[in-house]
């Protein structure tokens, strides 16, 4: 399974920045500590081009971004201060999660250690979120004819806005999103499907509701599925609401995986949101849907029926 990570995603941040950029480190840490993933299954990606991200973004953004004249408005809906490590961290991620699709297109299932950022719209960055790395993905992939339909199954506690605005007359790309009714952003976009939960939701009602939704996500016939798995949903995240627990996201990955599996539908995993009041709780449910991912993807398939 192909990991994909660049010291690049690792922005300096001033003291006291609430994001939490140290994951990123930590989490390949973890993995390479893990005893299941050797040297060679940790690969650098490429920053994505110009001509990739042009087909998520508007020229006039992506040249505002590139040579640092967001004006100050555009600059705190970012909430990221302008560097030119800033433009290369966003390049990279994207181009990762561009990497790991191309990758589970050959092996079945690839992640990128970071991505997600689905925040991003097609004309401004918001909520950490520079360039929309599911879109730019998605619409490369289509634009070279590597797969015909996608799916974007979006569990971040946060509505994917960015990508619902961005794939919305996209028919070969359908958006589902599971998320906080009343958490950011709080005007949300429409999704082909969307599911909102109301504060407090635990693991019951929230698998329960994504089993659910499942189904006319895979009834959409796609050929290859983005699946964004924040864990910001736990119960004790800064950001989130839902109150998941560790065993209900672990749960969560175990469904969308191995009916993704057992459908024979290859997987990119993007990280997404992850806020814990304590980082290494981030880390491990990160780590978890990593290793749920490389189980899942070893084991014996079953077909669907």
């Amino acid at each position: 399974m192909k990991l994909f990570y660049a010291d690049h995603f690792v922005l300096p941040l001033p003291p006291g920045h609430r994001f939490p950029m140290e994951k990123y480190a930590r989490l390949r840490e973890r993995l390479a500590a893990s005893g299941h993933f050797g040297a060679n299954d940790f690969h650098v990606p490429a920053a994505a081009s110009d001509t990739e991200i042009l087909r998520a973004h508007d020229a006039g953004y992506l040249q505002r971004i590139v040579r640092g004249t967001l004006d100050a408005h555009e600059a705190r809906r970012i909430g990221f201060p302008w560097s030119e490590a800033m433009v290369e961290r966003s390049r990279r991620s994207a181009g990762a999660t561009l990497a790991a699709c191309r990758a589970a297109l050959d092996s079945g299932c690839a992640a990128n250690l970071a991505g997600g950022t689905h925040h991003a719209f097609r004309d401004r960055g918001e909520g950490f979120c520079v360039f929309n790395d599911a879109a730019i993905a998605a619409l490369t992939l289509r634009a070279e004819g590597r797969v015909e339909r996608i799916a974007i199954i979006d569990c971040d506690v946060h509505q994917g806005n960015g990508t619902a605005a961005i794939l919305a007359k996209r028919p070969d790309c359908f958006t589902f999103s599971i998320h906080g009714a009343r958490n950011y952003p709080f005007e949300k976009e429409t999704s082909d499907l969307d599911v909102e939960l109301p504060d407090g939701t635990g693991d019951v009602g929230y698998l329960d509701a994504l089993d659910e939704a499942l189904i006319p996500v895979f009834a959409s016939q796609p050929r290859l599925v983005i699946y964004l798995a924040g864990a910001d949903p736990f119960e004790d995240d800064r950001l989130g609401r839902l109150k998941l627990t560790k065993a209900g996201l672990a749960a969560r990955d175990e469904l969308v995986l191995s009916e993704c599996r057992r459908r024979n539908l290859p997987v990119a995993i993007a990280m997404a949101g992850g806020y814990a009041r304590q980082i290494d709780d981030t880390v491990s449910i990160h780590a978890a849907t990593i290793e749920t991912a490389r189980r899942v993807f070893t084991s014996p398939q079953q077909s669907a029926p």
